[in-house]
């Protein structure tokens, strides 16, 4: 199992203990995060040590993941595994299937990278290096078709895990917020070339949205970052912001507003209910490659993906600066935008099918090796 990203190791973290609680002999192993560690995953490689992001920032650690590669194939050689399940991380992946699917190991991968918007020549291939696709969005089911029966839409694996699991009061006792304070979430992202980006835009429009709305700010920290991380990035001072670790569902819940990164944490927000904005900033030349491969798609952020239309705002690179922030934040903070809005977002959980996903993954992999 091969996860190398924050959101792969949550499901992949899942999806190795509906395996394991079906089949309690099952071994495990590949590259994991913390999540997938404690689900019993044995960690040839720790996902933190290879994550990475965009051209630019892929350059920071190329070496040890090309270590990993070789690792793994080399596993695939001397232990001929029963079953490679792969989650997204799509560069890394792709490879990994051809060679599985070259030496005869069986590929099921689990949230199938996003070529429906970048790189579209690429679908083909996906069909043909893996054995079966489990997708998590509707439309792919559509997008893979070519796959036949290989394909199934398994439901969004967040539906299960995307719930308060506190009112707000409860969450705001818990973390030494006063009954009243109304809470800033932000979310700038779960790797240290995102946050190097977005999250002294994200400090500075927090500091502007609590003198002038009173909104009270903190970050949420991903497991993959240090609070060191996040105070280098921030420019060394992070004062009047606190770091919170955890129970972030419950606090994005119980915000006013929060300002997120693009990505999957996009998508938790909208199954939380709680208005965004999206940002998006990654360095000019990774960026310029993405402009010429992104066809089709027009929006970066999976609610509006999903929706169809603009329900909350988006910033790309050079628009994500503070006051930009701050410009986009503030309508959501009045009615009836903000009504508005959160109708939108809990609309979207609708459209992504039936929870227990992982359980249905499950399901499959193990058919696979049956």
């Amino acid at each position: 199992m091969v996860a190398g990203e924050a959101s792969g190791d949550l499901h992949g973290g899942n999806l190795a203990s509906e395996i394991t609680a079906r089949a309690p002999g099952c071994d495990i192993f590949g590259i994991a995060g913390e999540r997938m560690r404690t689900a019993g995953v044995r960690a040839l490689v720790n996902a933190e040590d290879i994550a990475g992001f965009g051209v630019t920032e892929l350059s920071l650690t190329i070496r040890r993941t090309l270590s990993a590669m070789r690792l793994l194939r080399a596993t695939l050689r001397r232990d001929r595994p029963d079953l490679a399940i792969l989650i997204d991380y799509a560069e890394f992946n792709m490879m990994l299937a051809r060679y599985a699917r070259r030496i005869g190991i069986p590929v099921l991968y689990y949230i199938v990278p996003q070529v429906w918007a970048w790189r579209r020549g690429r679908i083909a291939k996906l069909i043909q290096r893996a054995d079966r696709l489990a997708v998590v969005f509707p439309f792919e089911a559509q997008v893979y078709a070519a796959a036949g029966q290989r394909v199934t839409f398994v439901g969004h694996p967040l539906l299960d895990l995307a719930r308060p699991g506190a009112d707000r009061e409860t969450t705001l006792r818990r973390h030494g917020f006063a009954s009243s304070d109304k809470i800033l979430a932000l979310l700038p992202g779960s790797r240290r070339s995102e946050i190097q980006h977005l999250l002294r835009p994200f400090c500075e429009a927090a500091r502007i949205l609590n003198r002038t709305r009173g909104l009270v700010p903190c970050i949420l920290r991903a497991p993959t970052l240090t609070e060191a991380d996040l105070r280098t990035a921030a420019g060394g001072t992070l004062d009047g912001i606190r770091i919170l670790d955890g129970d972030s569902y419950n606090i994005v819940s119980a915000s006013e507003l929060a300002l997120v990164a693009s990505g999957t944490a996009t998508l938790e927000t909208a199954l939380l209910g709680c208005p965004m904005v999206i940002a998006y900033k990654v360095s000019g030349l990774t960026y310029s490659i993405a402009r010429m491969l992104v066809k089709g798609v027009r929006f970066f952020g999976m609610p509006n993906i999903l929706a169809g239309r603009r329900v909350v705002p988006e910033l790309i690179q050079q628009e994500v600066i503070a006051e930009n922030l701050v410009s986009a934040a503030e309508p959501m903070l009045l009615e009836p935008c903000r009504r508005e809005t959160i109708a939108a977002l809990k609309n979207l959980r609708s459209q992504l099918g039936l929870p227990g996903a992982a359980g249905r993954v499950a399901e499959i992999a193990l058919g696979m090796i049956s």
